[in-house]
């Protein structure tokens, strides 16, 4: 089923750090079949902010079984969105709140041994999924590096202390700062490539023993880490990673094709079903993408990040042709498979139909 939007109240803010805050949901027991999540996936919230519409997606911190659902936010330079959450947000306030989605997920339940990387507000949902592994299991075991620049900035800090000390010996935590010294040189700069080598050459942490690996951070963050640690021999099937942001330098978004000129030419239609009812509208812009089309025409569509990275607007093509500006989230069975992804989506055939509801 297609995400949806519900209504809940803030039940606490907490702050996490100099620059960031946790914000709890009360989730009423009518919705918490609609609110079950995995370890890994985030929330959309939504809110209007001077007199706009606002959503950003947050990952989920809370571990499984919890009664509340919390997310990480982080202020971002000029962000209206966690401006408004650490300035204006009150307990109390309402907030529009998607159903969980994600694919960046960890199994539960079975003694794995997970290795995780994160960086700034990458913590966020590895938060949940260290808190959900070790819990489910006696005998799982967590790797935590987790990059920041100062400590005062890591976002749950006493909260991750208390984690290595409930579970000694089943949890390791590595703090690595950029902008202060620590007493281990190895732990100062940066998570990345060469800091993955390093660690591992001294017998810190061990890639490719085990069962997985998880990172998330800025995108170079990821790019970086991630061809450090295949460079090292670690299978791709073993590494997951969930980017906020496309990394500097990343595919830039090609100009419409012939094809896409051609069909807004012939007057293309756009059909979307969604929750089992079908809506159409005319494209006027083969550069406008589908999910923009929609939201031009009064239609609400699922989404949330609008650049192709969080898969919320993920949609089957059943008939037509279309083609995608850029993707960060879908992998290549999806794309086979006719999965595109609204907000990057141009059609190139005269009549598209996309089913939001195709699983």
């Amino acid at each position: 089923m297609a995400p949806k939007f519900h209504t809940l109240i803030v039940s606490d803010i907490h702050p996490e750090s100099d620059d960031s805050v946790a914000v709890s949901f009360d989730i009423p027991a009518a919705l918490r079949a609609d609110y079950a999540f995995q370890p890994g996936q985030y929330l959309t919230l939504r809110t209007n902010i001077d007199g706009q519409d606002a959503r950003r997606s947050y990952s989920i911190s809370s571990p499984l079984g919890a009664v509340q659902l919390t997310v990480g936010v982080r202020r971002v330079e000029d962000g209206v969105f966690s401006g408004f959450v650490n300035d204006a947000l009150k307990v109390g306030d309402t907030m529009k709140v998607m159903t969980p989605e994600g694919r960046f997920c960890a199994k539960t339940g079975t003694p794995a041994r997970y290795l995780l990387l994160a960086a700034g507000s990458g913590i966020t949902p590895m938060m949940s999924i260290a808190v959900s592994t070790l819990e489910s299991d006696p005998k799982a075991e967590v790797t935590l590096v987790y990059g920041n620049r100062t400590t005062e900035s890591v976002m749950f800090r006493t909260k991750l202390a208390e984690l290595k000390d409930r579970y000694m010996g089943r949890m390791v935590l590595i703090h690595i700062l950029s902008r202060e010294e620590q007493d281990v040189p190895l732990l100062n700069g940066r998570v990345d490539a060469a800091k993955i080598t390093a660690l591992v050459n001294v017998g810190a942490i061990d890639p490719k023993g085990v069962d997985a690996v998880f990172v998330c951070g800025p995108g170079e963050m990821i790019d970086n880490v991630c061809k450090g640690l295949t460079d090292l021999g670690v299978s791709k099937d073993k590494l997951h990673f969930e980017r906020f942001t496309p990394a500097d330098g990343s595919q830039p978004r090609p100009a419409a094709s012939h094809k896409a000129v051609q069909a807004v030419a012939h007057g293309a239609s756009v059909e979307v079903i969604l929750d089992g009812v079908r809506k159409s509208f005319h494209l006027v812009d083969a550069e406008e993408n589908v999910l923009a089309a929609a939201q031009r025409n009064g239609l609400d569509l699922p989404f949330s990040c609008q650049g192709g990275m969080c898969c919320t607007c993920r949609c089957k093509v059943v008939s037509g042709t279309a083609e995608m500006a850029v993707n960060y989230s879908l992998e290549k069975w999806e794309t086979d498979a006719g999965y595109t992804l609204a907000c990057q989506t141009r059609a190139t055939s005269d009549k598209l139909v996309l089913d939001f509801d195709a699983s």
